[in-house]
């Protein structure tokens, strides 16, 4: 039984609950205000750490001088180019170029060799890797004539001849799948590693590396770029199962960890870079629009700046893998140029139209 008393307090009670319900909703911003401004925090707090991040990339950066002589800010090599595949490997050289490297070479087929440099003439062209004909048409099937149709004794030792010159590697670019050519990039690679010299491997050359890991295990010189389906073939050959969409950062760092801490670079919507230690997220601005080509743009760009990065070392980085802050520059450059291309050409950009802009979203990026 309730007594009078008690009913009196549960009706204070109900009054107190009430007022104060009352001043909340004065004093008190609405719920969806509330997170609004959350959000609004995290996303400053992500902009500050790309800032910072973008800071070190600008450390590495060297400065232009009249005293430097040709070729001292980046002798590149861009290793691909079949029939079929031309834009490609002109697209990363002529990137390279762009970025700030001095000399840009490219080894490939014979039959690409007269239609790249037609493209560019600032392109340095090695016709080394596949004869004309090679890898396409029906004789292509034949082990014989495959076995006879590379342009030189041996591929590797034409290469291997420009190594000492050359400061990076782009490995795959519209390199194709013929058995012959891809032995003699096999070999390309083994004689890079023992020369110590860095590489980007992307496209065909992840698909090689895929059937071969051991190709780059451990070698911390090497950055490999993915995209979404070349991610998944590498997850699943290192690591023998699928990788889980749900947890992307993770996939990224346990993929990298499996390869000797070899730095990887999974292009998305956000790009994903982990060298085994740590995870960085690239989330610069781009665009709705995904021409053919930008990866392309992402690996010439990155060579140049593997190069900066290692020439200024781990102080220049604040103590980050300098192959990490290179790939954070060279994801959030391809990503300026796309939104800055975007902007004018809107639906029909493309990766051409992205080269254009890399002079200015430099500036912006990087030196302003």
């Amino acid at each position: 039984m309730v007594t009078r008393a008690g009913a009196g307090a549960a009706v204070a009670a109900t009054a107190v609950v009430a007022l104060l319900s009352a001043a909340l909703a004065l004093y008190r911003p609405p719920l969806d205000a509330v997170l609004e401004r959350a959000f609004s925090l995290r996303k400053v707090h992500s902009i500050k750490d790309m800032e910072n991040t973008l800071q070190l990339v600008r450390n590495i950066i060297p400065p232009l001088s009249s005293t430097k002589h040709k070729g001292q800010d980046g002798r590149i090599g861009v290793v691909g180019g079949c029939q079929e595949y031309t834009g490609a490997p002109y697209f990363a050289a002529i990137s390279a170029l762009k970025v700030g490297a001095d000399l840009s070479h490219v080894f490939c087929a014979s039959a690409a060799a007269p239609v790249i440099k037609a493209y560019s003439p600032e392109l340095i062209v090695h016709p080394v890797l596949f004869a004309e004909g090679g890898n396409e048409g029906p004789l292509s099937s034949n082990k014989t004539f495959r076995a006879l149709s590379s342009d030189s004794p041996s591929a590797v030792d034409e290469v291997e001849k420009w190594l000492p010159r050359l400061h990076a590697l782009v490995v795959g670019p519209g390199l194709g799948r013929d058995d012959v050519l891809l032995r003699n990039v096999q070999g390309i690679l083994e004689a890079s590693k023992a020369r110590d010299i860095p590489v980007v491997i992307d496209a065909d050359g992840l698909w090689l590396v895929a059937q071969q890991p051991a190709l780059i295990q451990g070698y911390q010189k090497a950055v490999l770029t993915p995209n979404h389906m070349e991610f998944s073939r590498l997850y699943d050959a290192v690591l023998r199962g699928p990788v889980d969409s749900d947890d992307r950062h993770g996939s990224v760092l346990r993929l990298s960890q499996a390869l000797g801490n070899v730095t990887v670079v999974q292009k998305g919507e956000r790009d994903i870079l982990s060298n085994g230690q740590q995870v960085l997220v690239c989330s610069q601005e781009g665009s709705s629009r995904r021409c053919g080509g930008q990866g392309d743009l992402l690996s010439g760009s990155l060579g140049v700046l593997v190069h900066w990065a290692l020439l200024a070392g781990p102080e220049k980085t604040n103590g980050s893998s300098p192959l990490l802050v290179a790939a954070f520059g060279a994801c959030s450059l391809t990503r300026q140029c796309n939104h800055q291309a975007f902007q004018k050409h809107g639906r029909s950009t493309t990766t051409s139209d992205m080269i254009a802009e890399v002079g200015a979203a430099f500036r912006k990026l990087f030196e302003t």
